[in-house]
Formats: C-alpha cells, sequence, structure tokens
C-alpha cells in the first residue's frame, strides 16, 4: 500500500515490544524447504533465527513455562519470488491432547498482517458490531491460524476468519512427524507454509491481494501456545505469546516486527535487472538495476548496437526485434554479469 510505504514508521510504532525485531531467514531458490516434516531442509538456518520458549509470555494467568512440561522452538523462512511464510516447529510435551474433535487440542495459534496494516481484523472487535462483519472484516488484512499440534481426523488449522481456502494448496501445506497417542508425551514436527494475504476476500483468491514479500520488508507477526494437559479440562493452562499481550490474536496492531533477511554468504557482487515497457507504440523502456553488492560502475549493452552507463536508464529503440539484452556491474567485490535472452520483445 502506497501510504505505508510513505510513512513506514507509523505502523511499527504500534507494534508490540519495541526494539524488539526477529529474523525471517531467507532461503536459496534452489534450497526450498519439502513440506514433509522432515527437519534437513532447515539445516542451514543459523542458530540465531531459532526463537525459543523463553521468548513467550503468558498473558492470561500468568503461568511461568516450565520446559519439563512444554519446550517450543520455531523457525521462519522465506523465498525470493515466492510471496509464502515457511515454518518449522518443534515442541516437546509432556502430555499431548489431541483427541476431541473440537477447539479443545493443543494449539499454536498463528496471526501474520503482510502489509503492517495494523488494527483489529476479527468480528469480535469490529467497531461496528455489524452483523455481517464476519464476511465483511473477520481477517480479512491479517490472518489468525489456529493450528493443532497435531491434528487427528481433522484439518491441520482452523483459519479464524471468512476465508477457509487459505488453509489449502496453493496457498498452504502441512506436515506433521510424531510417534505419540493422545495423552502421551514425546516430540513434534511441524512443517508448513502459508500465504500472507492484503486482503483475503470471503469470495475467493479471484477477489484477494497477496501480500508481496521482498528483502529487508518488515511484517507483523505473533503467535502463541495452547497447552492442554487433561482430557476432561476445560481450558489451557496458559496463554504464552511472542507478543506479551494478549489481544496479539485479534489486533494486528499487537504483533512483534519480523523482518525479511537478505540471503546468508551470498557473493559480494551478483548482478540483476528488471525492466517495463513505459510506451509499446514508441518502443520506449525503462531497466531498473536490482544487483546485490557495492556497485561503482554499470554498463548496459541493449543489444540493439547502443549502450548506457546510467543505473537506471530509459531506453528508446529504434525499431521492433527480440533482444539480447545485458548490465554489466562493477564494484570492490569483483565484476558480474547478467543477460536475459529474449526478456524484451517489442513491435
Amino acid at each position: 500500500m502506497k501510504i505505508l510505504s510513505l510513512c513506514a514508521v507509523i505502523p511499527l510504532l504500534a507494534l508490540e515490544r519495541p526494539g524488539v525485531e526477529f529474523k525471517i531467514y531467507q532461503f536459496a531458490a534452489n534450497q526450498i524447504p519439502r513440506i514433509d516434516g522432515d527437519t534437513v531442509d532447515w539445516a542451514s538456518v543459523p542458530a540465531s533465527y531459532a526463537i525459543g520458549i523463553d521468548q513467550l509470555k503468558d498473558t492470561v494467568n500468568n503461568t511461568a513455562m516450565d520446559r519439563k512440561d512444554l519446550d517450543v522452538t520455531v523457525k521462519v523462512g522465506w523465498v525470493r519470488g515466492l510471496n509464502r511464510l515457511y515454518f518449522l516447529y518443534e515442541a516437546s510435551d509432556n502430555y499431548w491432547d489431541f483427541a476431541r474433535r473440537d477447539l479443545h487440542n493443543d494449539i499454536f495459534e498463528l496471526v501474520v498482517d503482510g502489509d503492517l496494516s495494523g488494527g483489529p481484523f476479527i468480528k469480535q472487535m469490529h467497531p461496528a458490531k455489524s452483523g455481517d462483519a464476519h464476511y465483511r472484516f473477520h481477517g480479512i488484512h491479517a490472518q489468525n491460524y489456529h493450528i493443532f499440534t497435531p491434528a487427528l481426523d481433522k484439518d491441520w488449522t482452523m483459519v479464524w476468519g471468512c476465508q477457509p481456502w487459505i488453509k489449502n494448496l496453493p496457498y498452504a501445506n502441512a506436515a506433521y512427524k510424531y510417534d505419540f497417542r493422545p495423552g502421551q508425551s514425546g516430540k513434534l514436527i511441524l512443517e508448513f507454509f502459508i500465504t500472507p494475504f492484503d486482503y483475503a476476500a470471503y469470495e475467493g483468491p479471484e477477489r484477494s491481494i497477496e501480500s508481496k514479500l521482498t528483502e529487508n520488508k518488515i511484517i507483523g507477526i505473533s503467535w502463541s501456545v495452547l497447552d492442554y494437559d487433561d482430557e476432561n479440562g476445560k481450558s489451557y493452562r496458559g496463554f504464552w505469546n511472542l507478543s506479551h499481550k494478549t489481544t496479539m490474536y485479534g489486533n494486528a496492531s499487537d504483533l512483534v516486527a519480523f523482518r525479511l533477511m537478505p540471503l546468508e554468504n551470498r557473493a559480494a557482487l551478483e548482478a540483476d535487472w528488471s525492466y517495463q515497457v513505459l510506451d509499446l507504440g514508441r518502443r520506449e523502456v525503462a531497466f531498473r538495476n536490482e544487483s546485490f553488492g557495492t556497485q561503482t560502475k554499470h554498463h548496459w549493452d541493449f543489444g540493439d548496437g547502443t549502450v548506457s552507463t546510467d543505473e537506471h536508464p530509459v531506453h528508446r529503440f529504434a525499431k521492433g526485434g527480440e533482444f539480447v539484452i545485458t548490465l554489466t556491474v562493477e564494484g570492490p567485490g569483483g565484476t558480474a554479469r547478467r543477460t536475459k535472452v529474449w526478456d524484451v520483445v517489442l513491435p
């Protein structure tokens, strides 16, 4: 949204835990995690990305977290070019409660606000209290997932909103690995991805807008752990959450800052570029340098016998054709080149 991009500091001030910023690991395009419940794809993620149970706080009953009872670690990842967030949830519990078919289930509750729109997003917090708030408001600009840990004979999550379609492929997927039965202890591995939406409509994806994920962008996320320890119990023991504010479940201003990180251990200099046709009839094209690393020189070869040393040139082609265009960049890290064959085709 243009307003947010111009005034990004405003929603950041509304987030909880000022000064705290968690990291989202960027997977390379050839290392996208396979959703199979196996942690091997996450071996490259540094320990600094792991968010442990020590970051959670029970804001309902003020119950202290006991690692002998429940221990949780979460890692979050993303892939440039895909509007997906990947999660690895690892938890050890002394009593896994998941035999019933209702909401009485050990739960990992996840809330995501992909464009930092902030504010309430569930019908119970709708200011007008209108009867159709569920369809016009609930989960529209931020999404809440009640993820069952584990799910037994039911969907892997309840989307607490008017758009249950977002929990299915191609917008989400999940896989578990565990060997315990209800009431037993053990370790659970949950691997999943979700697609955050700036606008997730009741009518379906054709009226919805995915959140665009880009490097260094800040998004709002929080989660909570609801731990049932007695099949006959009426409530979970506490509401341990990352935000340290109970209303994170329904107000996107109560989430925590997460940054979409650049690739780790990448080359010092990498060339890349994009383009946009400004006027097809006049064959006028704007080129944008999207190279990574410190750059001191830029050289564009437009494939029509002309060149430019501008960083972001606008070029008018004298005649049409299929063009082979190359950008070469130089800097302290050396020289890098990116050629694209017939991406630019003009009449």
